[in-house]
Order: C-alpha cells, then sequence, then structure tokens
C-alpha cells in the first residue's frame, strides 16, 4: 500500500468512526443506540454470564462498554471525581479482520472533576491494528496510552490499575477487590424499555482505590471507592428513548444501589434499580418502587441541566437527594452528556456518580 493510499485509508476510518457514534438521529434514540441491531447478536433473557470470561470483548454485539468512575479524596479531605471509559462499536457483522480491515471502532473517554474543575479528554481508534482492544489473559483494555488492566499476570480482576492522561491531568490508580461482581436485572439482563429492548449488563461496584491524580503541575494523593460497569447489546435503547439519568451510589452505610430512568421523547420514562446489600447480596428494584425526579437546574453548556435530584425507594424508605460536587462537569466530546461525583443526603449519606444524557 502506497503512502496516499495509506493516508486516504486512515482519514476514511476516521470519518466512519465519527458517524457511527455521532451520525445517527434522535428517532435512533441517543447516539444512535435506538437503531435496529439488524444480523448482530441478540440480547436474550435465560443467558448466563461467565466470569472472568464477561470482563473480555463480545464482537458479535454491536456496542460495548468497560466503564469505571471513582470518588476520592486527597488526605485534607478535598473531594475529586475520576472517569475512564472505553467503548467499542462494531460498523458490520461477522468474523474480525485482520489491519485495516478489521470492522471495529474504539471511543476512549477520560476525565477528573474537582469542586472547581472539570478536565476532561477523548480519543479515538481502529480496531486490528494495536491501537485499542481488549485482552483477557492477562486482563487488558487499552486505547492508545490509556489502560485498565490487571496487575497479575493472569486473568485477574480482583487487582487493576487505571491510567490516562489529557490536557492538564492525568492520573494512576490501583484498584482492588475481593467481592464478586453484581448482576442487574434477571441474572444479567438488564431490560430499558417495554419493548423488550435490553443489554447483558454487570458491576463491580466493591473497588478500593489509592494512587495520584495530577492537576497541572500538582500531584495530589487520594484514596475512596470505585464502581466499574460492563455491558453489551446490538440495540440497547428503542428508537423513542431520547437519553437517560443513571445513578451508581455509594453509601455510608455499606449498601450500594444502582437506579436509571430512560427519558422517551413523549415525557414518560422506563425506570429500573438494583439494591446490592454490604455482602454483596442483591435485589431488583420495581419501577414503581423508584422515584427520580429533578429538583434544580444549572446552566452548563447552553444547556439546562438538573444537577439536583429527589431519589426515593419508597420499600425501603430511602429518601435521597444528590447534589454535583461541580454542577459544570460537561463532557464535551463528540458525543456530548453530563458526568460527575454527587454526594448524597437525606435517609443516607454516601457519594456516588450521575450520567446524565439527551440535554
Amino acid at each position: 500500500m502506497n503512502v496516499d493510499h495509506l493516508a486516504c485509508s486512515v482519514l476514511a476510518g476516521f470519518v466512519l468512526l465519527l458517524t457511527s457514534f455521532t451520525g445517527p438521529s434522535l428517532s435512533q434514540g441517543f447516539a444512535g443506540l435506538g437503531r435496529g441491531g439488524g444480523d448482530y447478536t441478540q440480547v436474550t433473557p435465560g443467558s448466563t454470564l461467565e466470569f472472568p470470561r464477561d470482563f473480555g470483548a463480545h464482537p458479535d454485539y454491536r456496542i460495548e462498554w468497560w466503564y469505571l468512575t471513582a470518588n476520592l479524596e486527597d488526605a485534607q479531605g478535598t473531594s475529586y471525581g475520576v472517569q475512564w471509559t472505553l467503548f467499542r462499536q462494531a460498523l458490520e457483522r461477522g468474523p474480525e479482520r485482520k489491519g485495516w480491515a478489521n470492522q471495529h471502532v474504539w471511543m476512549g473517554h477520560a476525565a477528573v472533576t474537582s469542586k472547581d474543575r472539570h478536565l476532561f479528554a477523548e480519543t479515538f481508534a481502529r480496531g486490528g491494528i494495536g491501537q485499542a482492544g481488549v485482552d483477557t489473559v492477562p486482563f487488558r483494555a487499552w486505547i492508545d496510552s490509556w489502560s485498565l488492566q490487571s496487575s497479575e499476570p493472569w486473568l485477574d480482576v480482583s487487582r487493576l490499575e487505571v491510567t490516562a492522561s489529557g490536557p492538564d491531568f492525568r492520573y494512576q490508580l490501583q484498584l482492588r477487590s475481593n467481592a464478586q461482581p453484581v448482576l442487574h436485572g434477571d441474572r444479567g439482563y438488564s431490560q430499558k424499555s417495554d419493548r423488550g429492548q435490553a443489554s447483558y449488563y454487570f458491576s463491580q461496584p466493591f473497588l478500593e482505590v489509592d494512587g495520584v491524580i495530577t492537576l497541572g503541575d500538582v500531584e495530589v494523593k487520594v484514596s475512596g471507592r470505585a464502581w466499574m460497569d460492563r455491558e453489551w447489546s446490538s440495540q440497547p435503547l428503542a428508537p423513542d428513548q431520547k437519553g437517560w439519568d443513571w445513578f451508581s451510589l455509594h453509601l455510608d452505610t455499606g449498601e450500594k444501589l444502582m437506579l436509571f430512568r430512560i427519558r422517551h421523547q413523549d415525557g414518560t420514562d422506563y425506570r429500573s434499580g438494583t439494591w446490592i446489600s454490604s455482602d454483596g447480596q442483591t435485589q431488583a428494584i420495581e419501577r414503581d418502587d423508584i422515584l427520580i425526579k429533578p429538583v434544580a437546574h444549572t446552566t452548563v453548556a447552553e444547556r439546562t441541566i438538573p444537577t439536583r435530584w429527589s431519589l426515593q425507594i419508597k420499600s425501603r424508605q430511602l429518601y435521597l437527594e444528590s447534589t454535583a460536587l461541580n454542577p459544570q462537569s460537561w463532557m464535551g466530546t463528540s458525543v456530548s452528556y453530563w458526568e460527575g461525583p454527587i454526594r448524597l443526603s437525606g435517609s443516607h449519606l454516601g457519594r456516588g456518580y450521575l450520567e446524565m444524557t439527551g440535554y
């Protein structure tokens, strides 16, 4: 291949990548996630998730992600948030091809948030050329120099290290947990609409964290708690679902809580959640048992964004109010959204993360 042909191939690949993540209209759901799954493998109830195998990639499905958020503090008690995300999307179904013929594209997002700063970065890659991917033995998810990987030379996800960098920030964190992953929905089958759209979804919400974040030239030693989500599907949204509000919460009593509502264009929503006891036992939360309601808004990136929320689980007499650490936590990436650490008050105290899309 000559240089001009190679340059054209690279450009064409990145055009495909950008349009695959940003091109679809709202009639196909947020970021095209409501587009039909076509000939890709479909998510079905009754499948059995296996660990640590399912920390690896699932190339027969159209889209998946590895998603880590961390609530951290320094020695003085100053709060920080960290995000690390790797997305994979297939452009067409079939056995993975090698080199530039590979049909998978990758996108990475990373961020560090404090009370008065929100720094983020984005990177893209083609599959098949060693620029991004996921290995299973040992576990390693990476894009360019960013990585989430096992610190042991075998398939061990109980000890991980995560690294990323961007303009004016970088971080290197060690993660550890002896708890088993948590399955959401019906044994990992997580329904997202009344019409049956769904994903396979599990989390590791019991990660303890130590490490260093660097803001500008200042290194800060931090510790805290992290939550990793793994999710894959071929059509996770219905075509008329325009976005979601997603909470991952660490309660000071030791329990964990995942809640989401997915918003429809007609003003209705689909709600779901998982209650996670301190020893890792789970209970699915019924839709009518969940109240997720915005109570205050902030102008962010020329948008009106709800940055204070009321959360209720009526059967557990749980009443929370979540407040953003930094209301301006806008991810101005190709697919833009709000993502940042939150504080909890009410019947329980705690910390967590909130993601809001489609605003």
